[in-house]
């Protein structure tokens, strides 16, 4: 499935969730949840326990509770349990908080923004900028970012109607366009950025993002031109459309006398101030 990890505030809390693309469904951090009902100072004791006892009890919404790979306070990606909407609504039966019901309603409202979203594109879209300005970001990466995001969707659509099939071809179409112009494939590029589940774009310089979009704006331009018929005709497509920004690139870095891709990740140039916000919300 297509598991898309988000950022949620309720009442200035952190609650992590994912949107799975395939089941159409939230999944909600557990222990995220816990921390919101009961101002635990340890919500993963309090989980832990809780989860102990409902699986005593025979309780079959924790049995079947899922576990994904989610960003810790501490950055790193850790396996984690989560819960559907219904899995959660039976959980926050056996937490007694005041703040339940409005929990509840919160969730649902979450739900219902996703519908809107699957909707209207825009409502997507605007709700990346605000995610974006929560971490941080500058108004002027967010504008390339959300630039990238709809050339990538038109790429894909593309690729898609000339019969390449999603997963390991659309990956590798990525890499032939990333190497082309940067040199690196995606697996090297962040490498050399020192990441590792982060996503390579969200990380990625105002030039990079730039470099980035010419490269897949290229491919799907000539792509409507040339009109391939499934994966190995668009195998050259994708390497001359990365050719045009490597030319680009090229020319740029030959009068900075530098290189443009960058070892540079997010956390070396958002905005110092999301560090402030994020250990505000941290300690609350």
């Amino acid at each position: 499935m297509t598991k898309r990890e988000s950022l949620q505030l309720f009442e200035e809390k952190k609650v992590r969730t994912v949107w799975d693309d395939e089941q159409e469904k939230w999944y909600f951090a557990i222990v995220d949840v816990c921390a919101v009902l009961t101002d635990s100072t340890n919500p993963q004791t309090y989980w832990r326990v809780l989860k102990n006892r409902l699986l005593k009890e025979g309780n079959e919404t924790v049995t079947n509770c899922n576990a994904f790979k989610l960003r810790a306070a501490d950055g790193k990606m850790r396996l984690t349990d989560v819960a559907d909407t219904e899995q959660i609504f039976r959980i926050i039966q056996s937490i007694p908080s005041p703040k339940a019901e409005p929990f509840k309603q919160w969730m649902a409202q979450v739900a219902s923004q996703r519908i809107d979203q699957m909707q209207d594109p825009e409502l997507s879209i605007d709700q990346a900028i605000i995610d974006y300005k929560r971490l941080g970001y500058s108004d002027a990466w967010i504008n390339q970012r959300i630039k990238s995001i709809e050339v990538r969707k038109e790429l894909t659509d593309e690729w898609k109607r000339t019969g390449v099939q999603e997963g390991l071809e659309y990956a590798s179409l990525t890499d032939i366009i990333t190497r082309e112009w940067s040199g690196f494939t995606t697996r090297q590029y962040k490498h050399y950025k020192g990441l590792k589940k982060e996503n390579l774009r969200d990380n990625m310089t105002n030039l990079e993002i730039a470099l980035n979009i010419l490269a897949e704006a290229s491919a799907t331009e000539l792509s409507k031109q040339r009109d391939p018929q499934g994966f190995v005709q668009q195998t050259t497509v994708a390497k001359d459309g990365g050719s045009v920004a490597k030319a680009a690139r090229e020319k740029l870095e030959s009068q900075l006398g530098r290189s443009i891709i960058s070892p540079s990740k997010a956390s070396d140039y958002i905005l110092p101030k999301s560090d402030i916000d994020n250990k505000t919300i941290d300690n609350q």
